[in-house]
């Protein structure tokens, strides 16, 4: 699967209103009146629990930050690796967001592979070391060039072959899930984003994820 949707609003000199407007149909809150909506049922893929604050899915930024940013990426996706430093200056500069990682590897079996050697790293620890090893190349990923980088990163890979195996059907639920979110949500490709209880169906620039970080704190404070 590839990317359909075009980068669009790419002017960092859009107002607020406009930035919004240029999501398009995909910005929606998320709530009663919206779909798909945050559901009660503790074992729905969309729960609030699930969606925002997984136990099982990595997490960057501010722990107690007030606004969660959620970000469904593919490895092998040339518009995550190009976003994603600036996503991490956002977050950095802000001070007060939460970002969540959601593996979505829907580029091929290597992107699968990808997602499952980062997410078995977490279990010593290393699965931002594995991200941003991986995240941050440029040239397409391969099986031999990811265990080369993530040796590179520090990550102690004897241990990651046998977390991988140990841990493999916990692994395929969680991107099971990922894949769950992301459909219901309407997404088509990588990136796509939750922003507080904004859909974002595409990737920003920083001024507009900042933009859109300050209607989510709005929109919080109001309901």
């Amino acid at each position: 699967m590839k990317r359909s949707n075009n980068p669009a609003g790419t002017n960092p000199g859009c107002t607020r209103r406009k930035a919004l407007g240029l999501l398009g149909g995909g910005a929606a809150l998320l709530g009663p009146a919206s779909r798909p909506a945050l559901a009660q049922g503790s074992d729905d893929v969309l729960t609030e629990a699930l969606v925002l604050r997984d136990p099982e899915v990595p997490s960057a930024g501010n722990p107690d930050g007030d606004i969660n940013i959620v970000e469904w990426f593919d490895y092998n996706c040339p518009y995550c690796r190009k976003i994603a430093p600036e996503i991490q200056q956002v977050v950095q500069d802000d001070g007060k967001v939460r970002l969540v990682l959601k593996d979505w590897p829907i580029l091929g079996e290597v992107s699968k592979f990808a997602a499952r050697m980062a997410l078995a790293a977490k279990y010593q620890g290393k699965y931002m070391a594995a991200h941003e090893a991986m995240i941050g190349v440029s040239s397409k990923l391969t099986e031999p060039r990811i265990r080369e980088l993530l040796a590179g990163a520090g990550i102690d890979m004897d241990r990651l072959n046998r977390d991988l195996t140990t841990n493999a059907k916990s692994i395929d639920t969680i991107l099971a899930r990922n894949h769950d979110q992301a459909v219901a949500f309407g997404f088509k490709g990588t990136p796509s984003f939750i922003v507080g209880k904004f859909r974002v169906p595409g990737i920003l620039t920083m001024a507009q994820f900042e933009m859109v970080i300050a209607d989510a704190r709005k929109a919080k404070k109001s309901n």
